[in-house]
């Protein structure tokens, strides 16, 4: 009888673990993925904008991320920038894979073993992916991406308006300086 109290709060531990893993994949409330997303146009370099802050960027300028395919059918996920108070380049390599249809924008992304975090494209430009609005699994989390290293200031209000519409803090965001030389 002890043996089976302590193999089912083993399973108990596991089923959890699961189960928080899991959140981390999940949708914000009011937050849907884009439809009809293709892969082949989100492939290549994309430059950020704004971003809420966070630990694992604090301090960077000059961010990008570039996506590619992997030899699984994921994509190759490489983020880059600079850290303005060390004076060098910082990145990091993941992978990222859909969480459904590859034709919605909701992959899983991870950069550390095999932990994923939520990759929620909710919003694309009419004109072919130039810019992009993206999420994680709660709205702590905002990016907005685009094709070219700086972006008009009425692309900056419209994505600016439209999140905070949605409930993100958007008093915290932060405009990435893609302006001076680095080394």
């Amino acid at each position: 009888m002890k043996h089976q109290f302590k193999l089912i709060g083993f399973i108990s531990v596991i089923v959890i673990g699961l189960c928080v893993m899991n959140s981390c994949v999940g949708l914000p409330d009011g937050i849907k993925p884009v439809e009809g997303f293709n892969k082949d146009k989100y492939l290549g370099k994309w430059y950020e904008i704004a971003r809420l802050n966070h630990s694992f960027e604090r301090g960077l300028s000059h961010v990008t991320a570039d996506y590619s395919i992997r030899g699984d059918g994921g994509l190759k996920v490489l983020n880059r920038g600079y850290d303005d108070v060390k004076g060098e380049w910082s990145e990091v390599e993941g992978r990222a894979y859909f969480v459904n249809d590859s034709d919605v924008g909701h992959l899983k992304v991870s950069f550390f073993g095999p932990f994923y975090g939520s990759y929620v494209v909710f919003d694309l430009d009419d004109k072919g992916y130039e810019y992009a609005y993206i999420t994680s699994y709660n709205k702590d989390y905002l990016w907005f991406l685009s094709r070219n290293s700086e972006a008009s200031d009425a692309e900056k209000k419209k994505f600016t308006v439209k999140t905070k519409k949605l409930g993100f803090d958007v008093e915290q965001l932060i405009f990435v300086d893609h302006s001076k030389e680095t080394k």
